[in-house]
């Protein structure tokens, strides 16, 4: 696994929107916002031209999204890359994108979640280069940066760290901003869940995941080197993270009946699910008994529920690095390992 060098004071944090823009001025001042907080600490900030531009979920072309951010892989002056947003079209641009001179450039951090799993996802198992799972841009433009920000910062600073799970979470409902630098609206308690109700859980190995819908879109694709990826790293065993945005539970039992049956949970450790901002349950099965139905046969520890994805605040994970999940009576704590 390649890790890309320690991200440094000076540094440039760069931003580009391989999937959607961002259009509305009160995000813009969040932006703006966000390189004033990150100069604070010590870090220059620049912008593609495409992330204040949209049209119809686009940033731009899928050529010109592929173009700014080779440029900014490329920039000498670039430590990490923060996505803009997420969105839906991100896999136009991966056709795009020079994959070849990808692997053949001393990597950089990529940071982005959501649909920015075409990027992260194709980092780690075609690139073999460790990313992060976690926050986009827009989150550092908040009024006092969340623990959780500073996190991803102190990954790519080169810090092998115990994350704890959060006390509060966000309600997951999706309300108008009004103030541009506000913070996450903490209202719900933060409960770990074990699948098969284990009161303790420990499991470790090198980690993969993302947003399902991106994941299993790759499936039999040019793209899809997965089974290569955990046959290379079976010797330490692989630990999934998985999420979704809006899904219903029949949907994701047959995602999770797809990647089981197309090889990917072979030498898998455990698994750990994020919270979904919408969970439809229909014919009358909830997530737990949806889960329990996709990997009874599997054998494996579950966790779900985590401070992983699209619920703020989110955990953010070092992708194609080794991970240490522990759980112990709905808390956990998640280290990360450069080997």
């Amino acid at each position: 696994m390649q890790y890309p060098k320690n991200l440094k004071i000076g540094d440039y944090i760069s931003t580009t929107a391989p999937s959607e823009g961002i259009t509305k001025e009160i995000n813009w001042k969040r932006l703006d916002n966000a390189k004033e907080n990150l100069s604070k600490l010590g870090y220059k900030y620049k912008e593609t031209s495409n992330v204040r531009t949209d049209n119809q979920g686009r940033s731009s072309s899928a050529e010109e999204r592929a173009k700014q951010f080779m440029e900014l892989w490329q920039d000498k002056e670039t430590g990490a890359i923060i996505s803009a947003a997420g969105g839906f079209f991100l896999n136009e641009m991966i056709d795009k994108i020079d994959w070849k001179k990808i692997k053949e450039l001393e990597p950089k951090w990529f940071q982005g979640y959501s649909d920015n799993t075409g990027i992260t996802y194709l980092l780690t198992t075609l690139a073999d280069i460790a990313c992060i799972y976690g926050p986009n841009v827009k989150d550092y433009g908040m009024r006092n940066l969340y623990q959780n920000l500073e996190n991803s910062l102190k990954i790519m600073s080169g810090e092998e760290i115990k994350q704890e799970s959060f006390e509060k979470c966000e309600n997951g409902e999706w309300s108008e901003r009004i103030d541009p630098y506000e913070e996450y609206n903490l209202t719900c308690k933060s409960e770990w869940k074990s699948l098969n109700k284990e009161e303790h859980l420990h499991f470790k190995g090198r980690s993969i995941g993302g947003c399902v819908n991106v994941i299993t879109d790759l499936i039999g694709t040019k793209y899809d080197k997965t089974k290569e990826y955990i046959e290379k790293y079976k010797e330490d065993g692989i630990v999934w993270f998985l999420e979704a945005c809006e899904m219903s539970t029949p949907i994701i039992y047959c995602k999770l009946w797809q990647m089981k049956n197309a090889g990917y949970f072979k030498y898998c450790k455990g698994i750990i699910f994020g919270r979904p901002i919408i969970l439809k349950e229909e014919y009358d099965m909830n997530q737990e008994e949806t889960l329990k139905e996709a990997l009874k046969d599997l054998n494996i520890p579950v966790i779900y529920d985590a401070d992983i994805g699209h619920i703020a605040p989110q955990i953010p994970i070092l992708s194609g690095g080794i991970l240490e999940i522990e759980y112990e009576k709905g808390k956990g704590k998640i280290t990360n390992y450069f080997k």
